[in-house]
């Protein structure tokens, strides 16, 4: 907050905050999960009453494209709003249409973002698994106790978090960078995971990317036999000698079943089963016989030295000594003895993924990335429907996303999520027309002081999707540092002539000179709507300061207070809303 105060008195400060008190403690609180009918255009402000339990705060209806470029990406850039209302003559047949569009990612045009990924000159972000693996592991060249040894090694890693917040803030293929958050989050592996850590190019290229709209059984396998996984769940040491139950577990707790779907610790056989015979819930046996399916799932990495038919490759590898050859009884399925090779634990893949159970909770998840935290039952139910219809399809989760995106659900909900600290800073470059091509590292470490650093949930659970793990002070105050940071550009590396840049006074209209008029102008540039009268006042004084709304202001007085001005609108409620 220091920052942020460093363009504004004390008492401006002050006055500020107490404006925005009661909407912003609303962020911490429960939003309404459908729209109110459209009442007046003017919403008084948010005030928390005298228990100290903020009311429910009464958001106005949006426009659908603010809803669909919120929520189907990180919030629109300057012109993307008009983009999607030439799509259609009616909301709907324009949401269909840019819906249509997104899930055809090889159907934009993309070159702005091409162009610049170009520009940022990666090293490592070409090579496959093998080359990652050979390059900077098996074959670092330098001394590992040198700093040099570990900026060989981990720089893969750097570049793709480079990457990623360039693709998020310039590629119109905003639902592909939405849904690669998404499945990272669902499958998580931690970016400073042992032994693996150049591979995580690979695990987001080849395996959350390549399937993100494709076939989720297919999917789940590429998922189980990438090194990025089998080194964080601790599955490249799971032998017959000793199972390792932890990528067993969280199969079931975290990628499939879902918790909604653990009986805990009971008979297996007295859990009830569908008319397959298939149990409808798991229960603790059947992640231990499930970590037995699995041994001998390891990475050709030739950890212990001069094994038989080990070697060096970086690639998954099935290890038939390791595996325990008996027979294995899952979710109610009988799995008999000396199968064929990997035939145990893809017994227990399928099992997963044609689950009514893991329909259920996938759909459930995507429902709350794009709908709310608390998605509606019908539309959960009805995404599930199509997980199941479709789970032989090659294109099962394109259809079952288009499902949740296409529900009246999707389109009758606004402010029933917030952003996330990596959502917010996108959405912040973006409004801003940010420009940059090398990130430079303040960026990330912002996000990493709001919570969240890109791929660096330690637990293999993800960051939470919910609106109550990140409306508290600490992750509030360090948005507001942020929106400060890029809108001032403080946020250079010069060390590494990394640079970005925010002109807001170059995209300023030269003739707007009061603070009414510059308010006026930059909260719909932003928003894309207007705000509430008592908020808009309080953005106009921030910008009069001891001036009157309507005087003239000199050129000075706009260079030096214009980006605190922005700020507020950055940090005012309506921005944070989804």
């Amino acid at each position: 907050m220091a920052l942020y105060q460093s363009k504004m008195n004390r008492r401006d400060f002050l006055k500020l905050m107490g404006t925005f008190a009661g909407a912003s403690a609303a962020l911490a609180s429960c939003a309404p999960e459908q729209i109110p009918p459209p009442a007046p255009t003017q919403v008084p402000p948010v005030v928390v009453n005298p228990t100290g339990v903020p009311p429910e705060p009464v958001l106005p209806p949006v426009s659908l494209g603010i809803i669909a470029l919120n929520r189907m990406g990180y919030g629109p850039r300057p012109g993307d709003i008009e983009a999607f209302n030439a799509l259609g003559a009616t909301d709907e047949e324009r949401l269909r249409n840019y819906v249509a569009q997104q899930l055809n990612p090889d159907s934009i045009d993309d070159s702005e973002f091409e162009t610049r990924y170009a520009a940022a000159g990666f090293e490592t972000l070409h090579k496959s698994l093998e080359e990652l693996y050979f390059d900077h592991i098996a074959n670092n060249p330098y001394n590992s106790n040198d700093d040099a040894y570990w900026e060989w090694y981990s720089l893969p890693a750097y570049e793709l978090v480079d990457a990623s917040f360039l693709r998020a803030v310039y590629s119109k293929k905003q639902l592909v960078e939405v849904l690669a958050d998404f499945w990272h989050n669902h499958f998580n592996v931690y970016f400073w995971q042992d032994d693996g850590v150049p591979l995580l190019v690979s695990y987001n290229r080849d395996v959350l990317r390549r399937h993100m709209l494709g076939n989720f059984r297919q999917m789940l396998e590429a998922v189980a036999t990438h090194p990025s996984m089998l080194y964080y769940l601790n599955q490249n040491n799971s032998s017959d000698a000793g199972p390792n139950e932890n990528f067993a577990r969280e199969l079931f707790e975290l990628h499939t079943l879902g918790a909604e779907n653990y009986f805990g610790v009971q008979d297996p056989n007295a859990i009830q089963k569908d008319a397959n015979g298939i149990a409808i819930g798991y229960v603790d046996n059947d992640v231990y016989e499930s970590a037995r399916a699995f041994t001998g799932w390891r990475v050709d990495d030739d950890i212990y030295e001069y094994e038989d038919g080990v070697e060096k490759t970086g690639r998954f590898l099935y290890y038939k000594p390791w595996h325990d050859r008996f027979n294995k009884l899952v979710l109610g399925k009988y799995i008999p003895p000396d199968q064929p090779d990997m035939q145990d634990g893809r017994d227990v893949l399928d099992l997963l993924a044609n689950h009514p159970g893991t329909a259920r909770f996938i759909s459930r998840k995507l429902a709350r990335r794009f709908i709310s935290d608390n998605p509606p039952d019908s539309v959960v139910q009805t995404a599930a429907s199509v997980f199941m219809e479709y789970r032989d399809a090659p294109d099962q989760l394109k259809r079952v996303v288009e499902a949740i995106l296409l529900s009246p659900e999707f389109k009758q909900t606004w402010g029933a999520k917030i952003k996330r600290p990596i959502e917010a800073a996108i959405s912040m470059m973006r409004a801003l027309n940010t420009d940059f091509t090398r990130l430079p590292g303040g960026i990330p470490w912002m996000c990493s002081m709001m919570g969240q650093p890109m791929f660096e949930k330690r637990s293999p659970d993800g960051y939470a999707d919910v609106k109550e793990a990140w409306a508290n002070s600490m992750s509030l105050l360090y948005r507001w540092n942020f929106a400060v940071g890029i809108s001032e550009n403080w946020l250079d590396d010069e060390d590494q002539q990394r640079f970005i840049r925010t002109d807001i006074v170059g995209q300023t209209p030269a003739e707007l000179r009061t603070a009414e008029s510059l308010a006026d102008f930059w909260i719909p540039r932003i928003l894309n709507r207007t705000m509430s009268e008592s908020d808009r006042q309080a953005v106009i004084s921030v910008m009069a300061q001891d001036r009157g709304p309507q005087e003239e202001l000199d050129q000075d007085h706009i260079n030096w207070v214009l980006p605190a001005m922005v700020e507020v609108i950055l940090m005012s409620p309506d921005f944070q809303w989804k």
